[in-house]
């Protein structure tokens, strides 16, 4: 194993603790960190439940934190780790951010836009294309929302 596929599955674990984290929450669980030059610079998790905002993805509170860190918008030198493959708002801000590579644990082939469903981050028309790895840890991320959901739907049954 290369340097590389270690620091992304480092990197992959914090993000799945943030997914953690939104999972005690009852919030989705997904996780996301960034990474600017081996250094952590923004942590997120979603937040959409307790904000009452359905912009508080992981990835936008990330990709908000790591370019008030870096005091700039562009992010070309990051990397954004993320539990789940980004939606279109989130793959769209981060090649509007100009976002260096982008790192995820399990596609999303009915949301999904880094190639799942749709390919923002990889849009023909885009001037900006991210690199893009997946399945990192994907078992680990899918296990996760899996748990959630499922508890999900016992809630929704016993509460008839």
């Amino acid at each position: 194993m290369n340097l590389l596929n270690r620091n992304d599955e480092t990197y992959m674990q914090l993000a799945l603790r943030e997914a953690e984290k939104a999972f005690d929450e009852k919030e989705v669980p997904v996780g996301a960190v960034i990474v600017h030059e081996e250094n952590i610079i923004a942590r997120a998790h979603n937040q959409v439940e307790i904000l009452n905002d359905a912009t508080a993805h992981a990835e936008i509170l990330a990709i908000t934190q790591a370019s008030a860190y870096l005091q700039n918008w562009r992010l070309n030198n990051a990397c954004l780790y993320v539990t789940k493959e980004p939606c279109s708002m989130c793959a769209g801000a981060m090649a509007n951010s100009k976002l260096g590579r982008l790192v995820f644990g399990v596609s999303d082939p009915k949301y999904g836009a880094a190639g799942g469903a749709l390919n923002i981050a990889n849009f023909s028309g885009h001037l900006h294309q991210i690199p893009i790895k997946s399945g990192v840890f994907h078992k680990e991320c899918l296990m996760l929302l899996q748990r959630f959901f499922q508890l999900q739907r016992d809630n929704k049954k016993t509460d008839l």
